[in-house]
C-alpha cells in the first residue's frame, strides 16, 4: 500500500511538472507581482469573453463581418488564454481547443502558411506559441485519423518555417500580405515578428539572423522624431502610433533598446500616448504592451484611462465595435487589458 501512495505521489508530481512547463495557468493571477486586477478590468474581460465565447461558431472561428480566418481565431484564442484560466480544465476549455483546431485546420501541411494573409499567419502563429506548453494537445483531435491532426508544437514549428521562407523571398527581409511578396509593410511584419518572438520564447529554433535582419528594416523605417512609415520610410511628421508602438515592441522584446530607432520610438509615443490613433483598437493593443515593456508608470497612467474609456465603449452585449469587424475589435480591445493579468508570456517583462 505504501508502495502504491509513493508512485501515485510520483505520477502527480511528474504531471505537474508537465502542468508548469510552459507558462503556468494553474497559479493565480498576478501572483508573480503581488498586485490585484481592479474590478473594473476584471468585468470588462468577463462581458467580453462572455460574447466571444456565445458567437464562436461550430468551426471553431468567429463569422463577425470581418475577413474570418485563423489570424481572428487566434486573437480571440489569445484573449481567452491571457485571462489565466486553466486552459485543459477551466471554463473556456472548448473555446480554446476549437480555436486551436481551426488554426491548425488551416495550415497548408506542405507550407506551413495559414492564409488568407500574412496578417492571419502573424497572430495565428502567435497563438500557437502562447498555446504551445500550456495546453495539453493529447486529445486536441478526436481518434479519428485526419490530415490536419498536428500537434500544436508539429503546427507552430510549420508555420515559424513558412515565416522565414516568406523573408528569404523578400528584398527587405520584411514581410507583406502576400507570402511570397517582394515587398513588405510595418504593419503585416509587425504581426509576423511578434509570431516569430513568441514562438522563439516557447523553445522553437529561429535564427538570429532572421530577427535581426526583420529589426533592421524596421530601424530603417524610423524617422529621427519616432515616426516609422507604412510601405516606404518616415520623413517624420505624421500619424504614426500604432506604427510606432509595433517597432517599439519588437524591439523590447528581442531585448535590442540599443537600436538609436528604440529610444526614437519610445519618446514619440509617450509623447503622443493621448493621440486618437487612426485605427484605435488596432493601436491599443500594440500601446499597451509597449508602454509596459518600456516603463510601468506610463504604461499604468494609460491604462487607468484605457479603462474608464473601454468601460464606456463596451456594449451590453460585452463586444466592442470597431472598424476591424467586432470580433476583431473585442479581441484586440480584452488585449489592451490583458497586459494587467500578465499571464501570456509575450506580456513578460
Amino acid at each position: 500500500m505504501k508502495r502504491i501512495a509513493i508512485m501515485f505521489l510520483i505520477g502527480v508530481m511528474a504531471w505537474n511538472l508537465k502542468r508548469v512547463s510552459g507558462q503556468g495557468p494553474m497559479q493565480h493571477r498576478n501572483a508573480t507581482i503581488g498586485e490585484r486586477v481592479s474590478r473594473d478590468v476584471d468585468e470588462i474581460y468577463v462581458k467580453g469573453l462572455s460574447f466571444l465565447q456565445r458567437t464562436q461558431d461550430e468551426r471553431g472561428t468567429w463569422p463577425a463581418g470581418e475577413g474570418v480566418g485563423p489570424g481572428t481565431t487566434g486573437l480571440a484564442v489569445l484573449a481567452f488564454l491571457a485571462y489565466g484560466e486553466d486552459p485543459d480544465f477551466g471554463p473556456h476549455r472548448d473555446v480554446v481547443r476549437k480555436g486551436l483546431r481551426h488554426i491548425i485546420g488551416s495550415q497548408s501541411g506542405v507550407t506551413g502558411y495559414m492564409g488568407p494573409s500574412m496578417y492571419h499567419h502573424g497572430f495565428a502563429m502567435l497563438a500557437l506559441a502562447e498555446a504551445y506548453g500550456v495546453v495539453d494537445d493529447d486529445d486536441l483531435f478526436d481518434a479519428s485519423p485526419s490530415p490536419n491532426a498536428r500537434s500544436i508544437g508539429q503546427s507552430l514549428k510549420l508555420a515559424v518555417r513558412a515565416a522565414l521562407t516568406s523573408q528569404q523571398r523578400n528584398r527587405l527581409n520584411a514581410w507583406r500580405y502576400a507570402p511570397n511578396a517582394s515587398d513588405a509593410d510595418t504593419s503585416v511584419s509587425g504581426a509576423v515578428l511578434m509570431g516569430l518572438l513568441a514562438a522563439r520564447n516557447a523553445g522553437i529554433e529561429v535564427p538570429d539572423e532572421a530577427i535581426n535582419e526583420a529589426l533592421e528594416y524596421f530601424a530603417q523605417m524610423t524617422a529621427a522624431d519616432g515616426t516609422v512609415g507604412y510601405t516606404t520610410t518616415s520623413e517624420g511628421g505624421v500619424e504614426s502610433i500604432a506604427r510606432s508602438s509595433i517597432a517599439n515592441l519588437v524591439m523590447a522584446i528581442a531585448r535590442r533598446q540599443d537600436f538609436p530607432a528604440y529610444d526614437n520610438t519610445r519618446r514619440y509615443i509617450i509623447a503622443n500616448r493621448n493621440t486618437e490613433a487612426t485605427w484605435p483598437e488596432y493601436a491599443r493593443y500594440y500601446q499597451a504592451q509597449a508602454y509596459f515593456q518600456g516603463d510601468v508608470g506610463i504604461w499604468k497612467e494609460w491604462n487607468d484611462r484605457l479603462i474608464e474609456r473601454l468601460k464606456k465603449e463596451q456594449k451590453p452585449d460585452g463586444s466592442f465595435d470597431g472598424d476591424l469587424g467586432v470580433t476583431n475589435s473585442t479581441s484586440m480591445s480584452l488585449l489592451a487589458l490583458a497586459v494587467n493579468y500578465r499571464f501570456l508570456p509575450i506580456y513578460e517583462r
